[in-house]
């Protein structure tokens, strides 16, 4: 039996006015709203944190953000906090993406203190971790993933670790349009649960879940959730569209 309920994110990033969130997210509400048997999260930009916020209320879809600062408040122009995501009902919170890492310079230590700050609020990390290009064709991928989920989750307990959920995303293919194989992804997803089961105890790690974050879409996604440590998507262009969205919620129901 598997302990772990596949979960489908979608990451918005610089993209919908509130108005516009608002509005897809009534779509969507509409149509997979009521469902139970699979997680489903939704990122947008802070701005329309709460206009998505009411339009899902009454619904079963969660609302996350795309980051936070480590510090609960003080003087740091443009940055938002745990706290103030709290006060708009937000659940999750992406965490170490690779456009953090490689646009803003965020350092493994940078992240590993917005993860603490995440779970000291009651906020379930999406943390993010992955290989460039440069570092896959190096055959560096394994150590990098490690070294990236090590620092990262580095002075988190295990009580607080079965809150996590980890993103692998292979820069390479995000955005680009390449998607890892199959059996690359599962690879990945598979050396990274042996980690976590290093770091938390095997029953700890049977309970994370492991999301792949590398352009899945409805034509890839029955393949990719079949597999043993793929428990969902972390969807970037694909969560922007109200039908390609649903088709992906609608792979995971169908591969749970």
């Amino acid at each position: 039996m598997n302990l772990r309920k596949k979960l489908i994110a979608g990451n918005w990033k610089m993209n919908k006015t509130p108005a516009d969130g608002a509005a897809l997210v009534a779509e969507l509400v509409a149509t997979v709203g009521k469902l139970t048997d699979v997680d489903i999260v939704v990122c947008p930009p802070f701005v329309a944190l709460e206009s998505v916020g009411r339009a899902l209320e009454g619904s079963t879809v969660k609302l996350g953000a795309q980051n936070l600062h480590p510090e609960a408040s003080g003087a740091f122009t443009g940055e938002i906090s745990a706290p103030m995501l709290r006060a708009l009902f937000t659940t999750h919170v992406i965490l170490g993406h690779s456009e953090r890492r490689s646009l803003f310079g965020e350092t493994d230590a940078f992240i590993n203190l917005k993860v603490l700050a995440a779970m000291k609020n009651q906020l379930r990390p999406i943390f993010c971790v992955g290989e460039s290009l440069a570092e896959r064709e190096a055959g560096a991928t394994l150590k990098v993933v490690q070294t990236q989920l090590e620092a990262g989750l580095e002075g988190v307990s295990k009580e607080q670790a079965a809150g996590l959920i980890v993103a692998y995303e292979p820069v390479w293919a995000i955005g680009t349009g390449k998607v890892a194989t199959t059996d690359q992804a599962q690879e990945v997803h598979a050396f990274i649960r042996g980690l976590l089961t290093n770091l938390f105890t095997e029953p700890v790690a049977q309970r994370i879940r492991i999301l792949y974050g590398g352009s899945m879409k409805p034509a890839n996604a029955p393949e990719l959730l079949a597999q043993k440590d793929i428990d969902g998507g972390l969807i970037g262009g694909a969560s922007l569209e109200a039908r390609s969205f649903v088709e992906l919620v609608k792979a995971a129901v169908a591969a749970k």
